[in-house]
């Protein structure tokens, strides 16, 4: 008696469509069916307890529907099911090609309705799935089994033939031996094309790079166009269209530019039908970028060994630069309690020593550095000794005031207050480095 195969998946264009399983799957299912009757199973798909004492006051187990059999393409997902009746509730188990598919698998999942329906699930079929698939019920009263098969095709790659794994290689040749030309006949069948992956709406900056990645399935192998608001997009220097070696087709613009912005439409198309899919991209203006330069540079400064000293500067930029210290080829990374450096969100730079002494003198860098450029400003600071006048008061330390520039004071100095009471200080570790300097 001849088993009809159904082809199941409704997204390929092809459901309603039929051919015969040939003489050798037919065999390997009687065969995989004749084992089962025979052989022990651990597991049922849930915790049924049967009495066997009780065997033939019940209804032996059957099945009001019967597992389909379903072709497909890799990534799609499957689902069998089937309508069991028994009492008592017959136990349910699984298998796949002869080997029982464990309830804690997690490729597959296992499922039962209260009505009876059974469910074998897998979110994404894998090359490894194809093959066929059992069901076996059992009571006291009597077993029953059903086998659906499911055949997984590989998404193609223009100019490739499609990946198979090794036991469907030698499925193929077994198949073709018993039944002709049978395999050949699939092979002529067409399916509509079917997006596996498609991107959603992209916020890309101007000027930067946008990647549209995209992986259809379809036989014969879709074709694809790239339309922007409509219109068909023509590849040239700015706009390429990208085929990977896994079947990934790309639109790649590069550089983006405000014309790009609009809606996209992918449509993939074969002589079975065609398939598109639609995105929004928004171009975000380009951020505006100024190259650092001094409004006010270093100068060139002489103070007393044990005086306070102030080296400042002033510099402008968009975004605001990174500033970076040095003194001859020493960079200055931190605060410490005597050297500290600021800076407020006018631009406004200063560093602090206090007291200076002899190994402070030599010359200072202040650079600042954006996304832009970078720019540098340099100036001399000397160290001398102060008269020793036993009668002069002790060195005046510049104490707060409203003025940035200070006065003189026996109190200290209270930079944040006194300088630029809207700033704040670096913090510790703040500043690094630069490769640039």
């Amino acid at each position: 008696m001849e088993e009809r195969l159904i082809w199941a998946d409704e997204n390929l264009g092809i459901g309603g469509n039929e051919y015969k399983v040939s003489s050798f799957e037919q065999r390997l299912i009687s065969e995989i069916e004749f084992r089962l009757e025979r052989s022990p199973v651990e597991e049922s798909d849930d915790d049924v307890q049967h009495d066997e004492d009780s065997a033939g006051r019940g209804v032996a187990p059957s099945f009001d529907q019967k597992l389909k059999h379903y072709k497909v393409f890799e990534g799609m997902p499957v689902t069998f099911s089937c309508e069991v009746r028994g009492d008592p509730k017959p136990k349910v188990y699984w298998f796949k090609d002869g080997k029982q598919i464990s309830k804690r698998s997690e490729h597959y999942r296992i499922s039962r309705d209260p009505d009876g329906t059974c469910f074998l699930h897998t979110a994404a079929a894998s090359l490894d799935d194809d093959g066929n698939y059992t069901i076996l019920a059992a009571n006291p009263d009597g077993r029953v089994s059903c086998t659906g098969r499911m055949m997984v095709q590989a998404v193609n790659q223009r100019g490739r033939s499609p990946r198979m794994a090794p036991g469907q290689m030698r499925r193929s040749r077994s198949r073709s031996r018993d039944s002709g030309d049978e395999n050949d006949k699939i092979q002529e069948r067409h399916f509509r094309p079917h997006f596996l992956q498609a991107p959603g709406d992209l916020i890309v900056q101007e000027g930067r790079l946008c990647r549209m990645d995209c992986k259809v399935s379809g036989l014969p192998t879709p074709d694809l166009v790239w339309q922007l608001n409509g219109q068909t997009i023509r590849p040239d220097s700015a706009h390429k269209m990208l085929v990977r070696e896994n079947g990934v087709h790309s639109l790649v613009i590069e550089p983006v530019t405000s014309r790009d912005a609009g809606i996209y439409t992918c449509i993939a198309s074969n002589r079975a039908g065609q398939n598109s899919f639609n995105l929004e991209l928004i171009v975000a203006a380009k951020e505006m970028h100024k190259v650092p330069s001094f409004i006010e540079k270093l100068q060139n400064t002489s103070v007393a060994e044990g005086h306070p000293v102030r080296l400042e500067c002033r510099v402008t930029g968009v975004p605001h630069p990174q500033i970076f210290w040095k003194r001859e080829n020493e960079s200055f990374t931190h605060n410490t309690d005597r050297i500290s450096m600021h800076q407020d969100n006018c631009g406004y730079l200063c560093m602090i020593i206090q007291p200076a002494l002899k190994e402070d003198a030599g010359w200072y860098t202040v650079s600042a550095k954006n996304e832009a450029g970078i720019v540098s400003s340099t100036a001399r600071l000397d160290v001398h000794a102060q008269w020793q006048q036993p009668n002069l008061p002790k060195p005046k330390k510049v104490r707060p005031s409203t003025s940035r520039y200070a006065a003189l004071t026996e109190r200290g100095l209270d930079v944040k207050a006194a300088f630029f009471p809207d700033s704040s200080p670096l913090p510790p570790g703040g500043l690094v480095e630069s490769e640039d300097l």
